[in-house]
């Protein structure tokens, strides 16, 4: 009988292992769910204010090995290379005020468009877990992008979606 059990386990165990788990509550092809900002500039920001333009919202945390990997990518070759186009980059700083936000952004020299989620009521609204991560809207507020993680492979499949979308 305990070898039956044992057995069982073993077999749920196996099935259950190679199984990753969906850690998103948005997916591509959807429209951005509706939220509200208040950026470290003091601006108020409903994400349908940015229609007409291509918008790469990006979670992250001051904390965050990969997320701080990412931060000096995300400012020169993506913020920096399309800003003066119908583009913007909302940051949110997942768990974090906006001192805090505020200090870890002058502490890596960041200039885009950045605003606290000291609760997660951002965040929630696209994932359950696991940062950095992005999400690329169209200009007509559909989600066509979305990946967590950063490595340079993932990089660059942002950046060409970014200038396929402005080309549109």
């Amino acid at each position: 009988m305990r070898r039956c059990i044992w057995i069982g386990f073993m077999i749920l165990g196996t099935s259950l292992w190679g199984q990753e788990e969906v850690t998103e509550v948005t997916q591509v092809g959807q429209i951005v769910p509706e939220f509200s900002v208040t950026t470290l500039d003091g601006k108020n920001l409903n994400i349908l204010d940015l229609r007409g333009k291509v918008v790469l919202i990006n979670f992250f945390a001051t904390w965050c090995g990969p997320c701080n990997q990412e931060m000096p990518h995300l400012e020169k070759e993506i913020w920096e290379a399309y800003k003066d186009k119908a583009f913007t980059v909302l940051s949110i700083a997942r768990e974090h005020n906006a001192e805090e936000a505020a200090a870890f952004r002058k502490e890596k020299g960041l200039t885009f468009p950045m605003a606290p989620d000291p609760e997660r009521k951002v965040y929630s609204l696209f994932a359950t877990q696991f940062i950095p991560r992005n999400i690329l809207i169209d200009k007509e507020g559909k989600i066509v992008f979305q990946e967590k993680g950063f490595d340079q492979e993932k990089l660059n499949s942002l950046v060409e979606k970014i200038e396929q979308l402005l080309k549109e």
